[in-house]
Parts: structure tokens; C-alpha cells; sequence
């Protein structure tokens, strides 16, 4: 029989990566969908007739007891959240209901509805914030410095509290940035390639961003799906960093972007904007995912150069039509 899944989330990057993961494993997937005033399906209108979507709400205890009972599900991944960090601190508690206590509601929703299903909870290198170590491990001390760091870290340890209270087979994966062409347009590698292109193509004369030294260890969000999966698949529930061990820059990310769009002088179009700097800017946060490379048998397969590149192509592609 086949098995079945149920993904929160399923209209974001990784959950639209990840439905097709599991379809292709010959799962019956599910995704919830909260009901919202302007519905974007859009990364998942390719699939819409081979998953069944279910409305229900981080905030609504009762809808996804309802949407659990419905789905029947033998995995559970938890993939929504208020995702975008500078957002988190102009809708604080709202970051906190959904992002963190959100967690709490749906673990207790899965040990009434489906103890026996195995829950995967999106945390985040974000959580690292303020780094006490560098790279940072499975056992690396949280310092966060937003307020979607800090809800990420109640949702962290809220699943390890379920996990170890209550039996269930409830794992975290620790998340470093992972982009891909269906990033939101808000995220700075997408900004980046978007711009790329459509200044390229004569819709745009410039772009504008904050601190082009950050560094960032980013990935491809398709690989990191996987590992998702992989974790789900194990004897033991565990926790796990996913992520390259390698960081980039703002500024790389602009120089390869503006180079696959035919447009190496890159300077003449880039201009820093103080209101895009942060209150609090993370320090170096950089995964070491040696744990899962041994335990999962997953590591990174895209270099950011070819990441930066495909999402460029895309977006080359997207506003060339």
C-alpha cells in the first residue's frame, strides 16, 4: 500500500519541491492550505490534480485535527511558517503564534489524530543567530536574533520536548539557506537574479541592497528536500544540520548573477540602500553537515555558483517570455 504524507506549507519553495519528491516515491501526498484572501498556487499548479488539498490554519487547533483525520497521514512535514525574517520584526507576535506555538498545535494535533505518524519540523540555522561556534553543529547553542529566530527556536525544542515526552517519532531538520528559481521575490538571492534579468532585458535600470558582505552557507532547496525525506525514512528519530559547510557573499551572488545575464560590470547597476539593512545582522552562520552525510548518506549536489546561475536562467527565461 502506498504511503501517505501530509505537508503544511505545500504552496512554498520546499513544499512544492518536496510533493514532488514524494510523488515520485509513489506517495498519496496532501498539503494544507490556509484559506487566504489572495490564494498563490502557483509554484504547485503543475501538480494540482495529483495531491489533495486541505484547508486548515497553524492558528486553528480544530482544523488540523480535521485535515489529520482527513489525510490520514504516515508523515507528517511541518514546512509553514511566517518564513521571512525581516517581516518577523514588524509582526513579532504573529511570527510567534505561527512560527512557534504553531508548532505546539500541530504536535498535539498528531498525538491525538495520528500518534503513530512521523513528524518532521522545519527549524532553522537562524536559531543560531549570534554564533557561539563556527561551523555550526547539531549541538551548537542557540543565540537568535529575530524574532523568527527565536520562534524557530520554541519549535525546535517544542518537537524535541513531544519526541521525548510522549514516544513519537518527531525530528528537526536545521536548515541552512536554500534558494532556488522559486524563492520569493523578497529573498535576497532571488532579488539578486530577478533584477539580473530584468535589467538585462530592459525592465529594470537598478537594484538596490543592503549589506553586500553578508555571508550566507546557501543551498539548493531541491537537494534539501531530500534530506527532509531521508530523515523520516530512519530507524531513530534525530536532529540534523543540513546545509554546504561553505559561505558566500552578497556580493558573489551579484558578480555570478549579473555574469550568466551577459552584464559582468555589474557596479554600474548596484547601489546600497541603508533601509535594507538589518536591526541585528547574524554573524558567520555556516552548517557542518558531517551527521547527516554519515547517518542519512546526504550531501549537497549544487554549488552555489551553479544554483546562482540555474535561478538566474529562469528568471532570464520567466521575463524574456
Amino acid at each position: 500500500m502506498s504511503k501517505s504524507a501530509l505537508i503544511t506549507g505545500i504552496t512554498g519553495q520546499d513544499g512544492s519541491y518536496l510533493a514532488e519528491l514524494l510523488l515520485e516515491h509513489g506517495y498519496e501526498v496532501h498539503g494544507m492550505v490556509r484559506r487566504a484572501s489572495t490564494e498563490k498556487f502557483d509554484r504547485i499548479e503543475h501538480l494540482r490534480d495529483r495531491i489533495t488539498l486541505h484547508q486548515g490554519d497553524l492558528l486553528d487547533q480544530r482544523s488540523l485535527v480535521d485535515t489529520l483525520r482527513a489525510s490520514k497521514p504516515d508523515e507528517v512535514y511541518n514546512l509553514a511558517a511566517m518564513s521571512f525574517v525581516a517581516v518577523s520584526w514588524v509582526q513579532p507576535t504573529l511570527t510567534a503564534e505561527f512560527t512557534g506555538v504553531g508548532v505546539t498545535r500541530i504536535l498535539e494535533a498528531v498525538r491525538e489524530a495520528c500518534p503513530e505518524a512521523r513528524f518532521y519540523q522545519a527549524s532553522s540555522s537562524e536559531m543560531f543567530g549570534k554564533v557561539l561556534e563556527v561551523p555550526q553543529t547539531e549541538s551548537t547553542p542557540f543565540y537568535p536574533r529575530s524574532p523568527y529566530g527565536v520562534a524557530k527556536a520554541y519549535g525546535h525544542f517544542i518537537t524535541v520536548n513531544y519526541r521525548e515526552s510522549y514516544d513519537l517519532f518527531a525530528c528537526s531538520g536545521i536548515l541552512f539557506n536554500h534558494e532556488s528559481p522559486r524563492r520569493g521575490l523578497e529573498f535576497v538571492t532571488r532579488k539578486v537574479t530577478w533584477h539580473a534579468a530584468a535589467i538585462k532585458h530592459g525592465l529594470r535600470d537598478e537594484l538596490a541592497l543592503g549589506n553586500l558582505d553578508a555571508e550566507r552557507d546557501w543551498g539548493y532547496a531541491k537537494d534539501y528536500v531530500e534530506a527532509m525525506y531521508l530523515m523520516l525514512q530512519q530507524d531513530t528519530p534525530e536532529d540534523y544540520v543540513i546545509a554546504t559547510n561553505k559561505t558566500n557573499s552578497v556580493r558573489q551572488c551579484v558578480e555570478i548573477a549579473f555574469d550568466e545575464a551577459g552584464l559582468p560590470d555589474w557596479e554600474q547597476y548596484v547601489r546600497v540602500d541603508p533601509a535594507f539593512l538589518r536591526p541585528a545582522e547574524v554573524d558567520q552562520l555556516i552548517g557542518n553537515p558531517a551527521k547527516a552525510k554519515e547517518t542519512l548518506g546526504w550531501e549537497p549536489q549544487t554549488s552555489f555558483e551553479q544554483l546562482i546561475r540555474l535561478m538566474t536562467r529562469s528568471d532570464l527565461e520567466l521575463l524574456g517570455g
